[in-house]
């Protein structure tokens, strides 16, 4: 199994121990293609790009950088995944405007890291409004109306964004995030995209009453991805573990041996991703090693 991690990380982004001035001088130069590299030689593969750093880093996506990541994955043999970006993005928005601007973005994204053939792009399809109105204290008919509403939109976005880049919707993976899990797979069905299971999320209940073995088994005819990290289950009853996700492995409820098994037994072989610290990754893959370390494959391999 390969096991990769993303450039999304805090200490790389926000380095402490500097002044003010100091931290936004190392930002203004921080190169991306820099970053998934120390990643790689970490033992890290694929890599997945974090989109949201354009938010405040401009050059991570600038076509130099772009350059310098595809010089990288030739010379070594690392591979990409792509997050697009979340941050300030609502593809799902009854607002039109708001919604072809978050389209337009996703867009620019995909375009610009084409030349890198990520194996995946990672989308949210629905966002911060969305999962407001899903946790809205509505009744039942009227909360799944408006849902329905976010669905149809963000299947109107994402149909654009197939149109507009050409890639194999196949592609394009939807994650598991603070939305309904059925529909989200029906999003994945009827647009016949890829989905990208994240652990943590399900396991504190961001989409619905859903275990995560369930979820799991609707998800392998389309996983494309695997975002990988620990968290409390939060039970059938959903109550909603905000901010108890993205935890090593170990430190929570999920079944590390079950999952590996199920994957392995279902032949999975794409990216599964630590949405984790470098030093919580380093500690997660030392909890495969001691329960199954034959499915840990070396850099390069």
């Amino acid at each position: 199994m390969r096991f990769g991690i993303i450039t999304m990380q805090r200490e790389a982004l926000i380095p402490s121990g500097m002044s003010v001035e100091e931290a936004m001088a190392y930002i203004a130069t921080l190169d991306h293609a820099d970053l998934a590299r120390q990643l790689f030689s970490q033992g890290f593969n694929p890599i997945e790009l974090g989109g949201d750093m354009a938010l405040f880093l401009p050059q991570s996506f600038a076509p130099p950088t772009i350059e310098r990541l595809a010089k990288l994955k030739e010379g070594s043999g690392v591979s990409y995944t792509v997050h697009l970006p979340l941050w300030s993005v609502e593809p799902s928005t009854p607002l039109a405007p708001v919604r072809e601007g978050s389209v337009r973005a996703l867009i620019d994204t995909i375009e610009s890291t084409l030349v890198l053939e990520p194996e995946a792009y990672v989308l949210h399809a629905t966002g911060a409004l969305a999962a407001e109105f899903y946790q809205m204290n509505l009744p039942d008919l009227a909360k799944m109306f408006i849902l329905r509403q976010f669905q149809s939109h963000a299947r109107e976005s994402l149909q654009t964004i197939l149109n507009k880049t050409g890639i194999p919707s196949r592609q394009l993976a939807i994650e598991t995030i603070e939305f309904p899990f059925d529909l989200t797979m029906e999003l994945a069905e009827q647009l016949d995209l890829s989905v990208c299971l994240d652990t943590g999320h399900v396991l504190v209940g961001f989409s619905g009453p859903v275990g995560l073995f369930e979820a799991l088994e609707r998800c392998l005819p389309r996983l494309s991805e695997v975002h990988l990290h620990d968290g409390p289950w939060q039970g059938p009853e959903r109550n909603i573990g905000y901010g108890k996700d993205h935890r090593p492995l170990g430190t929570g409820d999920l079944d590390v041996a079950r999952l590996l098994d199920r994957l392995a037994e279902a032949r999975y072989d794409g990216p599964i991703i630590f949405e984790l610290t470098v030093e919580e990754a380093l500690t997660s893959l030392e909890v495969i090693r001691s329960i199954r370390p034959d499915v840990l494959t070396p850099v390069g391999q």
